[in-house]
């Protein structure tokens, strides 16, 4: 089943996301502009061919401290979810699995990146400042041109996306068994200038991946770098088990981040670090370039930490999201499909949720029996970005949506559930952050909807800025939010409904009240001047509710 499994994660990133391309160069680099790639962070504007790549929907969960070491350490305790005994149907009417919620759900933090945006070049081509590992003269965050401190001097940045799949369909490693993997996002653009990468294929979203492997040795086969070839799992690559309780911890080494993550029911454990010797690489930025080849553009790189701290002025200056340390879901990624073009192609007869016919956005389709065929659950669904949010996980299906606990416990899938992270000081202290907050991009996705968001700011092709950015988003009839309860003696995060038994804490029960206000964010420009965004929602707390003190 394993093998199988491993073939399908290759079919869908193979396949979809890391097509032949007979561009020119030999293979295209591992981007995120086909609209199917859940791997990728969100960016601040549509990106790739034709603006193509327009992004995930990510409800967050943000850590903060002004303590040195909380911008470069976390530590976690995680419990994966296991799916409840009623199986899915193809009408809506059964169970609904952890692949239907969330292809992936992650760990976060800025990292160090000389290739990537806002200032692609660093100090290997070009007289832009070079990112020091850990440290917050890193921080760059000001809209003021004449600031020292503007944003559109801040060094190339990357995000790591520490990722967690779940199993059974065809964007899992398994059909029984959890994995997970080491993600690196950067993007090849110069925000200040305008320029992209013409030398392998513009303005791209690229990711490093590794799968956590058990020997720490990411191949064979293929490699971490974004020019590939794309990586596969093997023997060594940790597979995990629905309930398993897991240790998560992210430390900086010599050579760059390590991941390490210790199962502690099964007693097995897996690290990744994002070295150069492990494969990890830069894309050379090359606006004036004509061929992507390996020899010249793949600049082997170790991955360290951005910043020294973890406070509100810590971001990815080319994300839509204004984070650093946090825990993020991928939802909207799957909606019930009855028939399809092709395998891996567009739905041509959708199920309950779409009784007008097939949505623009009703792409990277399955079908029952095909899923069937290859061991998978055999459930029929489309895994594209849910443009129009109409998709199963906008509605009451998550777990702690039905007052009725029997009845959410046997058709839902149980919470992830985690806790808020320690950190090491200077001194080698574990330390709790000491606040939070919550956070989501729908704005940024909100292009859509009916009316769409106008998140440009002092732009007149957004007349009203704010206007028609809602939470929940338009013609939902929910939207998850995290909530606190007790695993034991421990306080735990937790997301899905407001009925979640144990709960001690719903900030307000609903997204409305817990994502907060629109925040507006200024972005790096043409011309020296930067651009305004309503990209997210964002809530920040005095206090952290859930710390291990309590």
């Amino acid at each position: 089943m394993r093998k199988v499994a491993c073939c399908l994660v290759v079919l869908l990133l193979g396949c979809l996301a890391f097509a032949q391309s007979a561009s020119k160069f030999p293979r295209r680099a591992l981007d995120c502009d086909e609209g199917t790639g859940v791997l990728c962070s969100e960016v601040y504007d549509p990106i790739g061919y034709n603006g193509a790549y327009t992004g995930h929907d990510e409800p967050a969960l943000l850590f903060y401290s002004n303590v040195p070491g909380s911008g470069s350490t976390q530590i976690y305790r995680l419990r994966l979810p296991k799916d409840p005994p009623t199986p899915p149907n193809q009408n809506g009417t059964g169970g609904v699995f952890n692949f239907m919620l969330h292809p992936a759900f992650w760990f976060g933090m800025a990292m160090c990146d000389d290739q990537s945006a806002p200032n692609p070049g660093g100090s290997l081509v070009g007289p832009n400042i070079p990112c020091t590992p850990a440290s917050d003269r890193n921080i760059f965050d000001s809209a003021d041109p004449a600031n020292s401190h503007y944003i559109g001097k801040h060094p190339g940045t990357g995000f790591m996306e520490m990722q967690f799949y779940p199993p059974g369909w065809f964007d899992s490693c398994d059909t029984t068994q959890w994995c997970a993997a080491l993600n690196i996002d950067s993007l090849s653009e110069n925000m200040n200038s305008g320029a992209v990468n013409n030398a392998c294929g513009g303005a791209i979203e690229y990711v490093n991946f590794a799968f956590i492997q058990k020997d720490g040795i990411p191949f064979p086969p293929g490699s971490p770098s974004p020019l590939g070839p794309f990586v596969s799992t093997n023997a060594q690559t940790l597979f995990m088990n629905s309930g398993d309780e897991l240790e998560v911890i992210l430390e900086d080494t010599a050579h760059g981040l390590k991941v390490t993550v210790n199962d502690r029911t099964t007693h097995q454990s897996g690290f990744m670090v994002s070295s150069a010797a492990n494969g990890f690489a830069e894309i050379l930025f090359d606006p004036n370039g004509t061929t992507c080849d390996f020899a010249t553009h793949n600049i082997p790189y170790d991955f360290h930490p951005m910043y020294a701290t973890s406070s509100e002025h810590t971001r990815i200056p080319w994300a839509a999201h204004a984070f650093n340390i946090s825990f993020s879901d991928e939802i909207g990624h799957f909606e019930y499909c009855n028939a399809v073009d092709a395998q891996g192609g567009h739905c041509t007869q959708p199920s309950i949720h779409d009784p007008a016919g097939p949505d623009v956005d009703d792409r990277a389709c399955f079908t029952a029996d095909f899923a069937s065929s290859v061991g998978l659950v055999p459930v029929g669904g489309c895994l594209g970005e849910d443009d129009d949010y109409d998709g199963l996980d906008y509605g009451p299906v998550w777990p702690g949506t039905l007052r009725n606990v029997a009845r959410d416990r046997s058709l839902h899938a149980q919470p992830v559930q985690f806790t808020s992270p320690l950190f090491r000081d200077p001194e080698g202290e574990l330390r709790n952050f000491n606040r939070v907050g919550f956070e989501t991009d729908l704005p940024r996705t909100e292009f859509a909807t009916n009316p769409p968001c106008q998140r440009h700011i002092s732009n007149p092709a957004d007349p009203n800025p704010g206007s028609g950015c809602v939470n929940p988003p338009a013609g939902t009839t929910f939207y998850p939010i995290y909530t606190t309860g007790r695993a034991g003696e421990a306080c735990v995060w937790q997301l899905g409904g407001a009925f979640l038994p144990g709960t001690t804490n719903s900030f307000g029960g609903t997204s409305t009240t817990e994502y907060g206000p629109l925040l507006a964010s200024a972005y790096p420009a043409v011309g020296g001047v930067p651009t305004f965004r309503y990209n997210d929602f964002r809530r920040v707390l005095n206090n952290n509710p859930c710390s291990h003190d309590e």
